[in-house]
């Protein structure tokens, strides 16, 4: 089997690593990859975004699988374009990546279904932001966050109502994360041991992976900003059979 990774960051690193030790794995090829994954896979210089030269280079390689890391190729569609020329893809549609593409449409899907999230508004209006958190944070603090993508920066966890404020003219009048803080999502403010669960689905089945811990922002204590992730680990003591099952 040929095999096409898509990305170039650590995540890609370790799925190169255990791609290469498939006895289904004949070549493996990295889009764009990295110094790292140079020694495990042939990287060519095609960014993870550039749908349509990463599907010319799997047409042209027949390439049989291809492999996507990054949620932005996903997001931008990537897998409903290999799907169109009949070529597998392990990652989802750009309609399911929606959830990871934006946080309204998350909180909201959540909502209509019913799975329990913590209580929120979605906001295109500054203005009506500020109102909003002036009477809300009185009562419960509130976390601020970009509905798009912004690469692990997008959540504000506020201590004061100031900080809040600052979240918002941050996102929605400075722009300081461009297009993805046009549409802010703010949420009552959970605590309470964080655990992350992943898991592969076809649709009707879903495979979960171990349950991890991961830690968002930096400094000691949680004091700093969040960030694309300060680290995590697994096994956890507290992931209960019973608790991963619900």
């Amino acid at each position: 089997m040929r095999v096409l990774l898509v990305g170039g960051g650590g995540r890609e690193h370790a799925l190169a690593w255990k791609l290469r030790q498939s006895r289904h794995c004949d070549a493996l090829y990295a889009a764009p990859g990295n110094a790292g994954i140079a020694h495990l896979a042939e990287c060519v210089p095609i960014a993870p975004k550039a749908v349509a030269d990463v599907v010319q280079f799997a047409r042209q390689n027949a390439i049989d699988l291809v492999v996507v890391g990054p949620e932005s190729p996903l997001i931008a569609g990537l897998a409903d374009a290999l799907h169109e020329v009949g070529i597998p893809c392990f990652g989802p549609t750009r309609a399911a990546a929606q959830l990871e593409g934006s946080k309204a449409f998350a909180k909201q899907l959540m909502a209509q279904l019913g799975v329990p999230t913590a209580p929120f508004a979605v906001f295109d209006d500054a203005d009506a932001a500020r109102a909003y958190l002036r009477e809300r944070f009185l009562r419960h603090p509130c976390v601020v966050k970009a509905d798009g993508e912004a690469l692990g920066k997008g959540v504000f966890v506020c201590d004061t109502l100031g900080d809040a404020l600052d979240a918002v003219e941050f996102l929605m009048e400075q722009g300081g994360l461009g297009a993805a803080g046009k549409r802010i999502v703010i949420e009552d403010r959970l605590y309470g041991r964080e655990m992350s669960l992943l898991c592969i689905t076809d649709g009707e089945h879903a495979l979960p992976m171990p349950p991890v811990r991961d830690y968002k922002r930096a400094f000691d204590g949680n004091r700093g900003p969040n960030t694309g992730g300060m680290g995590c680990y697994t096994p956890l003591p507290d992931a209960t059979p019973a608790l991963v099952q619900t």
